[in-house]
């Protein structure tokens, strides 16, 4: 084992070789360091507060270390840390004492993981958790029911898929089997995991009249992460409901639209391809990211979060690659702060040459040549 130190906090962990894997003995992962941090900065930035926490798949338990260090005062109530790992005890109450932490809102188990969030209680009185964290190894798809049954109206629910190529249409088979929803594989493929994994989550707390709102859901390095807020009602649901469609793309001229309907012709008179079904609402709280992006005290998180924050603004399905159009039709936009302009469009963190606008790709291609101009 080795003495690693992430922001505040020191853990005694095995670093992976190579990637990292299930058969190691402590998991940690530096890849996920952003990810822990951007949840600390999302813990920080809601209302919420006496919460409590639970991370039914802890791993080396560092993102639970660094909650009890680095979240604000009044935020947590209780820590409920999970590991099905022998070691994952010892390790734990080592680590604590390394950090100098005390145990009293601290419960430690080694169960599986849809077993303890059924048997932890965060509220003798109601049995369900302010906060839980689903951060498995592939994809999330076995602990989604369990936790979004037991996360508490208001409660926050922390999704993380590292299944991406399930996702994203490199194997179609998989994504129909596991996410009920089929894939395409083009410059779009990322926000369209991602928004199918949305409603998949969606569709588990509906049969519960729990209405899982995304407040921040983003794609980053190898994998997706999402976080929802649990609100409660039949209507509620409804209204999610209506935003379970399909997007409509056309592989000939590059235009795309949502649709109630998984079939249709383009302007072009293409036959449309399509994606879904999948979630066609919004993937962000534009209030919290800015929040987010005002206080968050990591710089090397600043630049992605200042990109969401920019991307809030027109938070809307797909967007326009425009090196992809450069290539279709043999155009050269040129800087892209003038693109935007012209498109009164904004950055998207899916593509560096993307842009998310209303303008259509007929008006896009206009603009270009003008650009070219």
């Amino acid at each position: 084992m080795k003495l690693i130190t992430e922001q505040t906090t020191k853990i005694k962990a095995t670093l992976p070789t190579r990637d990292a894997t299930k058969k190691q003995e402590v998991f940690y992962n530096p890849l996920m360091k952003s990810n822990r941090n951007l949840s600390i900065v999302l813990l920080n930035s809601i209302s919420n507060k006496e919460m409590g926490l639970a991370l039914p798949l802890a791993g080396s338990g560092i993102r639970g270390l660094r909650f009890l260090k680095e979240l604000k005062k009044g935020k947590l109530n209780h820590l409920y840390l999970n590991d099905r790992k022998e070691t994952f005890e010892k390790t734990i109450k080592e680590n604590l004492k390394l950090n100098s932490l005390k145990t009293n809102k601290i419960n430690i188990s080694t169960q599986d993981a849809e077993q303890f969030l059924l048997s932890q209680h965060c509220d003798e009185s109601c049995g369900y958790m302010d906060y839980i964290d689903i951060d498995p190894f592939g994809t999330p798809n076995p602990f989604i029911s369990v936790a979004v049954n037991k996360i508490k109206r208001n409660g926050i629910l922390a999704i993380t898929a590292t299944d991406t190529a399930a996702l994203t249409g490199t194997y179609p088979k998989v994504t129909k089997r596991k996410y009920w929803a089929r894939s395409l594989r083009n410059y779009m493929m990322h926000e369209i995991g991602l928004r199918i994994l949305i409603r998949k989550v969606q569709l588990q707390g509906i049969q519960f009249d729990k209405a899982m709102v995304p407040i921040l859901a983003y794609h980053k390095d190898h994998y997706f992460r999402i976080y929802f807020r649990s609100e409660k009602g039949k209507e509620k649901c409804d209204e999610l409901i209506k935003h379970h469609q399909y997007l409509l793309f056309c592989p000939q001229c590059l235009n795309h639209k949502a649709s109630n309907y998984n079939l249709g012709k383009c302007e072009c008179v293409s036959n449309f391809d399509r994606a879904g079904p999948l979630w066609t609402g919004k993937l962000f709280d534009s209030k919290l990211i800015a929040k987010m992006a005002k206080n968050n005290p990591f710089p090397e998180e600043q630049k992605f979060l200042d990109l969401l924050k920019g991307e809030s603004k027109k938070d809307m399905v797909g967007f326009y690659d425009l090196h992809v159009i450069g290539k279709k039709y043999k155009l050269e936009p040129k800087k892209m702060d003038l693109m935007l302009k012209k498109l009164k469009g904004v950055r998207t963190h899916f593509s560096k040459n993307g842009v998310k606008t209303d303008k259509g790709i007929k008006e896009i291609i206009r603009k270009i040549k003008e650009n070219k101009k």
